[in-house]
């Protein structure tokens, strides 16, 4: 009844079962009369004992059960279950996806990984225990060697701390800074997971919207109770904008008038293309941003590594609670990043990932003005690893039929609408990645998505 043996599935014989547990043929044999008796199994002559196809009794079926009550669960676990769900393990594989926030498999660094994470595995301690919660402190050395580097980031040791990926980041700002019914600021459209775990907790989001230069900060509310405003500075998320210093500089004024405090999500700012490296908010933030960084578009998103850099005010009270949410990171792969970046090999691997992404998006980009030509508007091509096309000539409510009917044909395209609370473009837009798929399967996939807007079959 269980479910161990299915029906048809042969049972042990007598003699085996009772040498199995040690126990007499007679209790065995008593055993299985009382099962053919029930109606659970059935023996034929020579053969062993087989389960019936019915796997019990017909009189002693069990009787349909009404509706299950809905769980007890905490006011957080019920505003959880009523956002959107967005489970991307589920999703069906794809020949063709472009999926944002997949990257290829084959452009991790598998034999470098492995070599740093042996050293690790096999390096001598003296004993095994827990690390302090802000994380490996030889990691942090590494990662404020490196932010200064890479992003110009001149930070002290003590204010970093290493989390399981931005989205850990992003849930320790929230259970830190707001409180329930309390007020967040976000970008409209956003990240949907920066959106949900706000709401989570509980907050009541003011949607802030955003165009080709990022976040309009002409549309802030006032700052007065104002727990925090998420953005993505150097490359508005998806839009792609990039914040220009006088919205900046409104933005950090902004909030301390209100002692507000700004996420920055520098998400992929190892990608830049056409454009300089922009400068983090955090810069010249004056003490009001939190800025968030992660390995999980130059490494994989597989890793959950991710640091944050705070002001330092706000040290203890993040560091105290990321002990209570799950004691620290993985030490191990701590270990593991900070021996690729000592030795240079994570950087050496930057570089890499920036010449190969910026041919994929090279690709990527003939293939569309081959396929559609003036038909499209892409935006945000200047860094990352996404843009978004606008379909002039498909409405927004047609977005879904469309990757529906796209997916069909093994091509995976992500509808914009998914990221507005209030969209206002009439038109249909889509979020693709290309930093996962070979650089020869891009234009097949373009070319098959091609096929399937113009056979209109996905507006029927």
């Amino acid at each position: 009844m269980s479910g161990v043996y299915a029906p048809g599935d042969r049972l042990p014989s007598s003699r085996a079962l009772a040498d199995q547990l040690g126990v007499s043929r007679t209790t065995v044999t008593a055993a299985y009369d009382q099962l053919i008796s029930e109606g659970y199994i059935q023996v034929r002559q020579g053969t062993r004992p087989t389960v019936t196809s019915s796997g019990r009794p017909a009189d002693t079926r069990e009787a349909p059960q009404g509706r299950e009550s809905a769980p007890q669960v905490s006011e957080y676990a019920s505003r959880v279950m009523a956002l959107p769900k967005n489970i991307s393990a589920e999703q069906e594989a794809l020949q063709y996806d472009f999926r944002y926030g997949d990257i290829a498999s084959s452009d991790f660094p598998k034999v470098a990984w492995r070599r740093a994470l042996n050293s690790a595995v096999l390096a001598h301690k003296e004993r095994l225990g827990y690390e302090h919660p802000a994380g490996n402190l030889a990691l942090r050395h590494a990662l404020q060697g490196y932010l200064w580097r890479a992003r110009g980031i001149e930070c002290d040791v003590s204010q970093m701390i290493i989390v399981s990926g931005s989205q850990q980041a992003l849930d320790l700002c929230a259970r830190v800074l707001v409180d329930p019914g309390g007020l967040v600021v976000l970008e409209e459209p956003c990240y949907a997971m920066a959106r949900n775990v706000m709401l989570a907790t509980g907050a009541k989001s003011i949607p802030v919207y955003c165009d080709r230069d990022g976040m309009d900060t002409t549309q802030l509310p006032d700052p007065k109770g104002v727990a925090l405003a998420f953005v993505t500075p150097s490359h508005q998320f998806p839009l792609g904008g990039v914040l220009p210093s006088h919205r900046r500089q409104a933005l950090i004024e902004w909030a301390n008038a209100g002692n507000t405090y700004i996420i920055e999500d520098d998400y992929d700012g190892e990608y830049r293309y056409d454009v300089r490296p922009i400068p983090p908010l955090s810069i010249t933030g004056q003490g009001r941003v939190i800025y968030v960084g992660t390995v999980s578009k130059t490494l994989s998103p597989t890793l959950r590594l991710g640091y944050m850099v705070l002001p330092s005010k706000l040290v203890d009270p993040f560091v105290r609670c990321k002990q209570i949410t799950d004691r620290h990171s993985s030490s191990f792969e701590q270990e593991a990043l900070t021996a690729m970046i000592e030795s240079g090999a994570y950087e050496s691997h930057v570089r890499k990932m920036r010449r190969l992404n910026a041919e994929r998006r090279a690709v990527f980009l003939k293939a569309m003005a081959d396929a559609f030509g003036g038909e499209v508007d892409i935006v945000g091509t200047s860094a990352g690893l996404h843009v978004v096309v606008w379909f002039n000539r498909m409405a927004a409510s047609d977005e879904e039929s469309f990757a529906a009917r796209a997916r069909k044909d093994g091509v995976g395209i992500y509808p914009i609408s998914r990221l507005f609370e209030a969209p206002t473009d009439q038109r249909a837009g889509f979020i693709f990645g290309y930093a996962s798929i070979a650089v020869a399967l891009i234009a097949k996939g373009i070319d098959n998505l091609a096929r399937v807007y113009r056979s209109k079959l996905w507006s029927a």
